[in-house]
């Protein structure tokens, strides 16, 4: 059925609904969205509705100080948004997990050059959904510098488990956004995949990326916006503006997942993810 959507035309009519500043209408989205999806709003920096100029507003909000305290363990890859695990485990050679019996590969996910890809061989990776009730915004798992970002457009299939689980090559086939991050284990990657009604991904150094269905991957120009490149773990780098899907490479070595985090299990920003290898646990 999402073959036969206009997708493109019905995620950027849902994103100019969730632009609308008339009051009357945007608190009437609010309201209505909290209650339907049963948001916490407790957690919100701002009064909810009155504190936000737009739906979207609400929906890429900040939350209050210390709602979310990032693992300060040396050992710690936190993880990066609120979400829930869609996958993780090891890199098998190039090939990546996205459901039982479903596999894509390092290439297709990273629409780069071979060498991009060879990096995360036999690494590992880590898939976070982030639902409409979630809070939206996606942090630094570790302390690292950004080196670069690419744009790969693409369609706008949903990325809901059913989705997932019956679409081949869904985070390759929806566009993206990639972060190249370099920490002192090696290379990381954190990959914002687009969805239906998705309106636009947002970061410091590439502002706002509104989705284009063709077109070229696009190497953008991270230092233009004039925003330092080093980033410390927990550091907000970006958001969604509507719900999506967070995916996390690491290098060959560098790091082993929470012994405890099955597909489902829900997740928390700024919480244990992982351990680097070589260094004691977080507690």
């Amino acid at each position: 059925m999402q073959r036969l959507l206009p997708r493109h035309r019905l995620t950027a009519l849902v994103g100019w609904i969730a632009e609308i500043r008339l009051r009357p209408l945007k608190d009437l989205l609010i309201t209505a969205f909290v209650r339907l999806y049963d948001v916490d709003t407790t957690e919100a920096a701002n009064p909810v509705p009155d504190g936000y100029s737009s739906f979207n507003d609400f929906f890429t909000r900040e939350l209050k100080e210390g709602a979310r305290p990032v693992d300060s363990s040396p050992a710690a890859v936190i993880s990066p948004v609120d979400g829930i695990l869609s996958a993780a485990g090891g890199i098998d050679g190039a090939a990546l997990l996205q459901a039982k019996g479903i596999h894509y590969t390092l290439e297709d996910l990273l629409a780069t050059d071979l060498a991009d890809a060879a990096r995360f061989e036999n690494g590992s990776f880590a898939t976070m959904y982030l639902a409409p009730y979630h809070y939206h915004r996606v942090h630094s798992p570790l302390t690292g510098q950004l080196v670069a970002a690419r744009y790969v457009p693409g369609h706008l299939y949903s990325v809901n488990q059913t989705t997932v689980e019956l679409l081949p090559g869904l985070f390759t086939r929806n566009e993206r956004l990639i972060c190249h991050f370099r920490t002192g284990i090696g290379p990381l990657a954190l990959i914002f995949v687009g969805a239906l009604n998705v309106g636009s991904v947002s970061t410091p150094w590439t502002g706002r990326i509104r989705p284009r269905k063709t077109g070229v991957v696009d190497d953008l120009d991270i230092a233009a916006a004039g925003v330092p490149a080093a980033v410390e773990k927990g550091q907000m780098i970006g958001w969604f503006n509507m719900g999506s899907t967070v995916i996390v490479l690491m290098p060959p070595g560098a790091c082993t997942w929470r012994d405890d985090l099955t597909n489902g299990s829900r997740l928390r920003m700024g919480e244990p993810l992982g351990t680097l290898v070589g260094l004691p646990a977080p507690e």
